[in-house]
């Protein structure tokens, strides 16, 4: 009897953990066992394998189904109007500067050079390079089973986008098809939770190899890697956010940063831009003068669809894991990245993982090895947090920029040094 009431509260310890902690400690006990056994690690391989397949196995019904449901919960287009299309081209625009940035980082700072790692089965064989015309032409479908079958996710996108729009354009008789549709994205989300919760034994098995294999001399570039994006993540704040407001808005950019600290900190703690919202709806009420309808409408639309963090982090990580690799990406790889990056944050946004996952459709969209993902794992509640941030960051500035221009921005709300003084004042 006792005995039994030992092994409950070990159980319980290691379910009540948050995955990033449960990640980290499999990221830990991976390089130790690694650097204890060596070259043996090897055989430890097969648990990041299977981890590493089970996200493979993701990728193309989770973006297919959710993209589809993304676009056509959209379908109020009287309610959109003028607010739904200059969030929509805010969004994906701040998202594809932030992947230009990310990816201007990894190339200037270099973070996996001398890394020298090599891909399990074969390194990508750098071929002829297609030009920008063959990429344009090569986003289109002829065939969308195939494109679903081989796994061409830039394809699967746009044919997603295009059904999407189809489906709204249909009206009531859509109906039944998207609600299959938000039944599946509902189920894939529930399947990506699951195959998460193998992360940490997945992340426990492949660095396991890599440090057994490469030694500990791989835990530098990760550091590096960290102060890249953070500054990164400043630089997109700080200077491009505040840019934008004070060009295009032609506001205080100082006031827009004073409204950010609430929501800021809370995003910085709990990672999540939807939890997060209640917070974010307050600040652009109170600190920045932007109206219930155009915060209501425009905050939620950006926890869904604005990834300017993460989409900054996949431009850090999939340079450092190019380099690390040896695998030299040519203009076009640069470009199918930024396109990738920027048209799955529509679908991706709101998934558990996203970080991870969209990551994934870059390494595969440009053929980096799946392995350099693990290194990313451990490491990846550390970036979360300013990815987190800056989405955020990214969602209020949208919503100030938007409601400046529909006239629903109070200016004198916004001009306000603090807080309008309570009636009881001393």
């Amino acid at each position: 009897m006792e005995h039994a009431t030992l092994e409950t509260p070990r159980a319980g310890f290691w379910s009540k953990l948050a995955l990033w902690k449960k990640i980290l400690i499999g990221m830990a006990l991976g390089m130790l066992v690694g650097g204890l056994v060596g070259p043996d690690a090897e055989l430890l391989k097969p648990i990041g394998t299977l981890f590493l397949n089970a996200i493979k196995m993701l990728i193309v019904p989770l973006v297919f189904c959710s993209l589809v449901t993304g676009v056509t919960s959209m379908q109020d287009t009287r309610k959109l109007g003028r607010i739904g299309l200059k969030s929509l081209v805010l969004y994906l625009g701040t998202t594809a500067v932030a992947i230009s940035i990310g990816l201007g980082m990894g190339t200037l700072f270099a973070t996996g050079e001398g890394v020298n790692m090599a891909a399990a089965d074969s390194a990508p064989a750098a071929g002829e390079a297609p030009t920008l015309v063959e990429t344009l032409l090569n986003m289109i479908p002829t065939n969308p089973v195939d494109a679903l079958a081989t796994g061409n996710i830039l394809q699967i996108i746009v044919f997603a986008l295009g059904l999407g729009i189809a489906l709204n354009l249909c009206g009531e008789k859509a109906k039944p098809a998207v609600q299959v549709f938000e039944s599946l994205a509902e189920g894939m989300y529930k399947l990506t939770e699951l195959v998460m919760k193998l992360a940490p034994y997945g992340v426990f098995g492949l660095m396991a190899w890599v440090a057994g294999t490469y030694g500990m001399d791989i835990l530098l570039p990760l550091i590096k890697v960290v102060a890249v994006v953070y500054l990164g993540c400043v630089i997109h704040v700080m200077v491009f956010y505040t840019g934008l407001v004070s060009v295009l808005g032609r506001l205080n950019p100082v006031r827009y940063l004073k409204g950010l600290i609430n929501p800021a900190a809370v995003a910085f703690t709990t990672t999540s831009s939807a939890g997060t919202l209640p917070a974010s709806i307050k600040a652009a009420g109170e600190e920045m003068g932007v109206s219930k309808g155009v915060s209501s409408f425009v905050l939620p639309l950006g926890a869904t669809i604005n990834m300017d963090g993460t989409a900054l982090y996949q431009g850090v990580c999939a340079l450092f894991i190019a380099q690390a690799f040896g695998v030299d990406l040519a203009f076009s790889d640069y470009l199918l990245i930024i396109m990738t990056s920027t048209l799955a944050s529509i679908g991706t946004a709101g998934v558990p993982g996203a970080g991870l996952i969209m990551l994934s459709l870059v390494l595969t969209t440009v053929g980096l090895p799946m392995e350099g993902l693990a290194i990313i794992a451990g490491i990846d509640r550390i970036l979360d947090m300013a990815r987190t941030t800056v989405n955020v960051c990214g969602d209020l500035m949208v919503s100030v920029l938007v409601g400046k221009s529909e006239n629903e921005l109070d200016e004198s709300v916004y001009n306000r040094s603090r807080p309008a003084p309570q009636p009881s004042a001393a």
